[in-house]
């Protein structure tokens, strides 16, 4: 503040007139902005130093870093090494380039990117160095850091896992600390903390499996309960039909559908779904009327059994064809789930219009002759 006090005499003697007219915005200018300036701290940018990890990760490679810090400024926020620093005000420091590119350029360094890898992205949820004055009179530095870890999918990511970390340094207020060491220890000790954990559930969690593999059995249930599982050594028997008859319309109905149970287990990095397929009667929804009981009733019966036997055989068809996505390989099997349900109504419909459930014979015996050929193609 001192050295501006002789050149504002000098200006008020060669602009007295002015200054008698501007006086106070003059004194403003003078006896403010150098202030501001002695506020101002700045020092060169933290660049980090290039290194190799200590071991190069087998299971993923860094596809992109994203800031996500609340700040996206500074990084550090330090006290000078001289000066009153108990009055002085924290300067900051920023990684050279950024966050977000320096970051990328040290990773993409300490692990050269392999492509043949998982991608993984790092999000930086916290990244920063703050200096405080103890009551000692040290002064102590805390660095607080979050990374993120995601899976890269291709329209999304997955969350993986966080890597949380404080640490903290004590200085005396004459002694300089070089932080670059700080932040780079950080982010190597990070990318250890996830190449140890990737290795360790690389093969068994199913967030990292890298193929699924669908394999179909045939539901059954032993002793045999209310429900009928279709099997070719167990149709239809008239024994079978438990329920009361209703309306007078017809000499007698069954409900037959389709399920599944699903099992799934991680074999060496692989989703294993097994579907075991339930092609099922409800013996307490199926009814017969009195004197409606015989071959050729039963026979119609045992197709609309057959019908669902066939929606059963292309569903698991559909799934066979198609390279389920890992990360949605459940949503694809509810859509074809769906999608054969409805098939199975649609095709359940034709029979009985077509065959005028069951009354026209000629109908039928070419329904017979379709369904038959149809199952034919389904045999082991």
């Amino acid at each position: 503040m001192v050295y501006c006090v002789p050149l504002m005499f000098v200006l008020m003697g060669r602009f007295s007139k002015r200054l008698q007219l501007f006086g106070i915005s003059w004194l403003f200018v003078f006896l403010f902005f150098p202030m501001a300036l002695k506020a101002q701290k700045t020092a060169p940018p933290i660049a980090l130093n290039n290194e190799r990890l200590p071991v190069q990760p087998r299971e993923f490679y860094i596809a992109a870093v994203i800031d996500e810090r609340a700040d996206r400024g500074a990084v550090a926020w330090l006290l000078p090494t001289s000066g009153t620093v108990s009055t002085t005000p924290l300067y900051r420091l920023d990684l050279k380039d950024g966050a977000q590119a320096t970051v990328m350029q040290f990773v993409n360094y300490s692990i050269p990117p392999n492509k043949t890898l998982r991608p993984v992205i790092i999000r930086i949820k916290k990244l920063k160095l703050t200096e405080s004055l103890q009551a000692d009179g040290r002064v102590e530095g805390k660095m607080e850091a979050l990374l993120s870890f995601d899976l890269k999918r291709v329209y999304d990511s997955n969350h993986l896992i966080d890597y949380r970390t404080t640490s903290t340094y004590y200085r005396t207020t004459a002694q300089q600390y070089d932080t670059e060491p700080l932040f780079r220890n950080v982010l190597q000790a990070g990318l250890v903390y996830f190449n140890t954990w990737i290795n360790r559930e690389a093969n068994t969690n199913i967030k990292l499996a890298k193929g699924v593999k669908v394999t179909f059995s045939d539901y059954t249930e032993q002793p045999e309960g209310d429900t009928i599982y279709y099997s070719v050594q167990r149709p239809l028997r008239w024994d079978d039909f438990k329920a009361a008859p209703i309306g007078e319309k017809y000499e007698a109905s069954v409900l037959p559908s389709i399920g599944y149970n699903e099992r799934v287990e991680i074999v060496n990095g692989i989703i294993n779904v097994n579907l075991a397929i339930k092609t099922f009667l409800p013996k307490s929804t199926a009814w017969v009327r009195s004197g409606g009981n015989n071959t050729y009733s039963l026979n119609h019966e045992q197709r609309h059994f057959d019908i669902v036997k066939i929606i059963a055989e292309r569903f698991k068809q559909k799934i066979r064809s198609e390279k389920l996505p890992v990360d949605n390989y459940d949503g694809y099997i509810n859509v074809y789930y769906l999608e054969a349900f409805h098939e199975m109504n649609v095709m359940q419909d034709e029979y009985d219009n077509e065959t005028s459930h069951g009354i026209n014979q000629m109908a039928q015996q070419q329904w017979n002759e379709k369904i038959d050929k149809e199952l034919g193609r389904f045999k082991p």
